[in-house]
C-alpha cells in the first residue's frame, strides 16, 4: 500500500520511464550503454519513489503508540507535559498515525527555518501541530520539517476524530515528529535510542 501522494508521483515517473525503455527498444534513442545506464538509473530512482511513499497496515499494540516510525531521540518532562520525540530518516516509514484515539481541536502552522531535524534547535522549524482532545486531556502531535524534509502533509482537518494508530499525515524524505502528553496522565515505555514504528509500539500507558 502506498500513501496517498504517491500516484502522481509513481504514475508520471512510470509513463516517463516506460516511454524512454520503448524508444530505446525501438532505436530512438542511441542503443548504446550510456542511455541503458541512465534508464537503468531512472528505473532505481523510481525504485526508491516507491518505498519512500510505502504504507504498510498496522496493528496497535498498547493503549498509547508511537506517531511516527523511527528512533527515540528523547524523553523528557516539565510542569506540564510530557514529551516523547522521535526521528525519522530516509528510510522509515513516512506517514504518521494518532497516538491515541482523539478529536482534532485545531491544526497550526508555525515556526521558521529548516534546521537538521536531529538538533534541539529544531524545534523551531517550520512545524504542524495538531491539538486533540482525548480521554487522557489535551494531547499534541507536531511534525517538524529538516534540512531536507521541507513538505509536511495532513490527511485530516480540524473538527474530525481519529482512532488509536489511524494515519494522521506525512512528512516528504524524514525529520522528526514530537508528542506532548499531559505530565501528570502519562508514563513513558520507551527511552532514548529505542526503535519504534508508527501505529504500532507502545510509547506510554495511562496513569491510573
Amino acid at each position: 500500500m502506498f500513501a496517498p501522494p504517491a500516484g502522481r508521483y509513481l504514475g508520471v515517473g512510470g509513463l516517463v520511464l516506460a516511454i524512454g525503455y520503448a524508444a530505446w527498444a525501438a532505436r530512438i534513442l542511441p542503443r548504446d550503454l550510456a542511455v541503458l545506464a541512465l534508464l537503468s538509473a531512472a528505473a532505481l530512482g523510481l525504485l526508491g519513489l516507491a518505498v519512500f511513499f510505502r504504507d504498510p497496515e498496522r496493528v496497535p499494540r498498547g493503549e498509547i503508540v508511537s506517531a511516527a516510525d523511527g528512533r527515540v531521540r528523547a524523553v523528557d518532562r516539565d510542569a506540564s507535559s510530557l514529551r516523547i520525540s522521535v526521528f525519522m530518516s530516509v528510510s522509515d516509514v513516512h506517514v504518521n498515525r494518532f497516538p491515541l484515539a482523539g478529536t482534532v481541536d485545531r491544526i497550526e502552522t508555525t515556526g521558521e527555518g529548516f534546521r537538521p531535524a536531529y538538533l534541539e534547535s529544531s524545534r523551531h522549524n517550520v512545524r504542524r501541530h495538531y491539538h486533540l482532545t482525548t480521554d487522557l486531556g489535551g494531547v499534541e502531535v507536531i511534525q517538524m520539517t529538516g534540512i531536507v524534509a521541507r513538505r509536511l502533509v495532513s490527511y485530516v482537518r480540524a473538527g474530525e476524530r481519529g482512532a488509536l494508530g489511524e494515519r494522521l499525515g506525512m512528512i516528504a524524505l524524514g525529520s522528526r515528529v514530537d508528542i506532548l502528553f499531559p505530565a501528570d496522565r502519562v508514563e513513558p515505555l520507551v527511552g532514548v535510542g529505542d526503535r519504534v514504528r508508527a501505529g504500532e509500539t507502545a510509547i506510554a500507558r495511562g496513569r491510573a
